[in-house]
Parts: C-alpha cells; structure tokens; sequence
C-alpha cells in the first residue's frame, strides 16, 4: 500500500483487511456516527468509567501484531475498545516515546524524516489514571517533568489549537481509512476511526467541528483498526503499538504483555 503525505509524496505501508466479528459483550462505548456524508466510528473514554494502558509485545516477547493476537490473550468482558495507537517500524515496535505501565520503552523522537509521523508538529498521547492529554512533541518534551503511567507519539497533530494542521487541505486527493484521538475539555477521551476513506481534512473537521477538542493527533491510515468487543468487532490488519481501554471495574486486567529489556532513564 502506498500512503500520500500532506505533500503529494508517496510512503509505503501495508494494508489493512476487513473487520472480522466475534460474540458481542453488552453496551458499547463506541457509535455509529455520520460527518460530511462519510461513516464513522466514535468510542469515548470517560476517566470514570475506564482506564488507558498501551501494549505492543505478548509473553512471546514478540508484537502482537494484530487486535486478534491482543483479544486472545484478553478477557473481553474487561475491555470497552482497543485501537491501533502509535507509528512503528516494520519490526511492530513504536520509532517513538512509548511508555507502557509507567516504564519507558521508547524516548521521544523528535527526528526529522518522511512520512507522517515527521509532519511537524507530531505530538503524544499521554496520561495517568485519571487525566489524559494530546500535546505537540515540543510541547510535551518542554512542559512535561513527570513519566505518565502511559503514553504513545504519533503523528501528525491534525488539528492543533483548534486549527487545522496548516499542511493540511480541506478536501486532498489522500483518501483512507484513517483515526485520529483528541481529548476534551471534560476530559474525556475521543477516538474517530472512518468506516470509508476519507480525508485528513475531513477527519481534522470533526474533531473541530462535533468533538471540539484543541488538540487531535493522527494515529494511523489504511492499518487504523478498531476492536470493539460490546459489538463484536475486531477489525483484521498489521498493528504496532496499540491503546487498549479498560472497564474501570476491570482496571487490574491487562494484556498478558513483556516489558522490553529497556531500563527506565530520566524523566518523562
């Protein structure tokens, strides 16, 4: 698959593949929603209701490298959604800050390059038990003094401050099945992943226009992938990093992950 950048150039990336069913479990923290005639699907973490951790390796010490792989080493009753959360190399491991059950795995990158990830500013999604934020990378590596319990760089920024990434057209050519998360002045956590290809524009103005958060961070096109066990939905495709909401009732479920041989260095 060939991903375009913002500026017309042309990146490799593998495909996603339709989503796969299993039994559903209850109430869902996701819904249907429309925007600009284009499907998509809204799931809303509530710090009251739900922790945030991320995984990426399983007891193999090896990626999961699929929300099937996670779901297998999960109890779904514990788990409101996962999606796919971070850019990665093609090992499956995140090429940027990376924090998992408060240890670091990956520092900050704050490279230049190509692709997405390097369309200044990218940013991070962080958090702790109750508060979760999207900042720019600069921002986060400027203000931030203390190791969030979690955390996950990505990028672009596709809406920062309330305006749209100035890269950004309002309707490109690029067209995908994209998700992005922005965090509400409540907040509360919003992920959009599209059910169609649409637009970094389109996919910006919703988060501007319905969600109204500041900040929202790009998490991923084409792979952007979505398990939702209350309506059995696990999309099939090739993870990296992934962000796995949980029950609040069920916080001390977690995915039967191996920390990396990394030591935790200063902070965040």
């Amino acid at each position: 698959m060939t991903k375009i950048r913002f500026d017309g150039k042309q990146v490799d990336e593998p495909l996603s593949t339709p989503s796969a069913t299993a039994a559903p479990t209850g109430p869902s923290a996701c819904k249907a929603v429309e925007f600009e005639g284009a499907a998509l699907t809204h799931c809303i973490a509530d710090p009251s209701q739900h922790t945030i951790a991320m995984a990426n390796l399983g007891a193999d010490k090896q990626p999961f490298g699929s929300l099937g792989a996670l779901a297998a080493s999960m109890d779904p009753e514990t788990v409101a959604f996962a999606v796919n959360g971070g850019m990665y190399g093609d090992d499956l491991k995140p090429i940027g800050y990376f924090v998992q059950n408060g240890e670091r795995l990956h520092e900050l990158n704050r490279a230049n390059g190509d692709g997405n990830f390097y369309m200044k500013p990218n940013g991070v999604f962080f958090g702790s038990a109750s508060k979760w934020q999207v900042l720019g990378s600069n921002t986060f590596f400027n203000t931030i003094g203390d190791r969030p319990q979690f955390g996950t760089q990505s990028g672009p920024l596709i809406l920062i401050d309330g305006k749209l990434h100035p890269e950004i057209q309002d309707d490109g050519p690029s067209k995908a099945i994209r998700n992005g998360v922005g965090v509400d002045a409540k907040g509360l956590a919003h992920f959009v992943i599209s059910d169609v290809p649409v637009s970094f524009g389109q996919l910006a103005r919703y988060f501007r226009d319905v969600v109204k958060v500041g900040n929202a961070l790009y998490l991923d096109g084409q792979v952007s992938s979505l398990w939702d066990p209350a309506r059995g939905r696990i999309d099939k495709g090739r993870v990296g990093p992934i962000i796995v909401v949980s029950k609040r009732a069920a916080a001390s479920a977690t995915p039967a992950t191996a920390p990396s041989p990394a030591t935790k260095a200063e902070a965040p």
